[in-house]
């Protein structure tokens, strides 16, 4: 079955950085689209950042553009998310997606997989 497990959460003070992985396994991760989405307590999951399955396309959120990077490793079926310049409003539950589609997207249902999520809290 697909599983997709988030890692390298945690609490950080504002302005600092942290790296997400997502390890994928039991679907074509070469040939997947990939995203990432978070969700606030009492907020719905928005979109953060998308790549193509070449990793030639990303797309971010006006709120984090200049501040994150999606990237992936197609040898290692890993997916990326580097943090850097994190804010208090960042805090929220990290999720990634795959979608068999191997274009980017930003909308949430177009993804088919989701992982569990992984927690970031940024303190002021």
């Amino acid at each position: 079955q697909v599983q997709l497990v988030e890692s390298g959460g945690g609490l950080v003070q504002a302005g600092g950085s942290l790296r997400l992985s997502c390890a994928a396994s039991g679907v074509t991760f070469s040939s997947s689209g990939m995203g990432w989405f978070r969700q606030a307590p009492g907020k719905e999951r928005e979109f953060v950042a998308t790549i193509r399955w070449s990793g030639t396309i990303t797309r971010y959120s006006d709120s984090v553009k200049g501040r994150f990077t999606i990237s992936r490793d197609n040898t290692k079926n890993t997916l990326y998310l580097q943090m850097n310049s994190l804010k208090p409003e960042d805090t929220a539950r990290y999720y990634c997606a795959a979608r068999s589609d191997g274009a980017s997207a930003i909308d949430r249902a177009l993804y088919d997989y989701w992982g569990q999520g992984t927690q970031v809290s940024v303190s002021s």
